[in-house]
C-alpha cells in the first residue's frame, strides 16, 4: 500500500511540482507532511520561544551549528523557509552578517544563551512566514 501512494505523490509531483498541496487532499495519516519546511519552521519556533522564555534581560537565543565539522555559534535575527524543504537562518557569525540555507534534513543545532551587547539592545528572533 505504502508503494502505490508513493508512486501516485510522485506522479503527482511530476505533475504539480509541489508535494504540500498533493498532502493537504490526502485521506492517509501519512508522516510525510512532517517533512516540508512549514511544519519544521512552526517547530523549530515553537522552541526557540520556549526557551527565549527562559532568558533573563542580559541574554539572547544563540544556535551552536554542528554541520560544518566544527561548531560555529550564530546569532539568529530572523528564520524563514522556502517551500518545501528549506528553512533560511539569518544573523551573526563573528560578527558578520550571515545567511545559512539548511535542508529541513540536517536541521540539528544547540539553542544556547549569549550576552547581550551594550550597543545592541535585545530583540527575539523574526519567525517570517513565507508567502504560499
Amino acid at each position: 500500500m505504502i508503494e502505490g501512494i508513493r508512486m501516485n505523490l510522485l506522479n503527482l509531483k511530476s505533475q504539480t511540482g509541489d508535494y504540500s498541496k498533493i498532502v493537504k487532499n490526502l485521506n492517509y495519516d501519512l508522516p510525510i507532511h512532517y517533512m516540508f519546511s512549514n511544519t519544521q519552521f512552526e517547530i523549530t519556533k515553537k522552541y526557540i520561544q520556549e526557551f527565549e522564555l527562559t532568558l533573563d534581560t542580559e541574554h539572547a537565543v544563540g544556535v551552536m551549528l554542528t554541520n560544518f565539522g566544527q561548531t560555529i555559534l550564530m546569532e539568529v535575527t530572523e528564520i524563514t523557509y522556502e517551500k518545501s524543504v528549506v528553512l533560511v537562518f539569518k544573523g551573526k557569525v563573528n560578527g558578520q552578517e550571515s545567511t545559512l540555507i539548511q535542508h529541513i534534513n540536517q536541521l540539528n543545532f544547540l539553542l544556547t544563551s549569549v550576552p547581550i551587547k551594550k550597543e545592541n539592545p535585545r530583540r527575539k528572533i523574526g519567525f517570517m512566514v513565507s508567502e504560499e
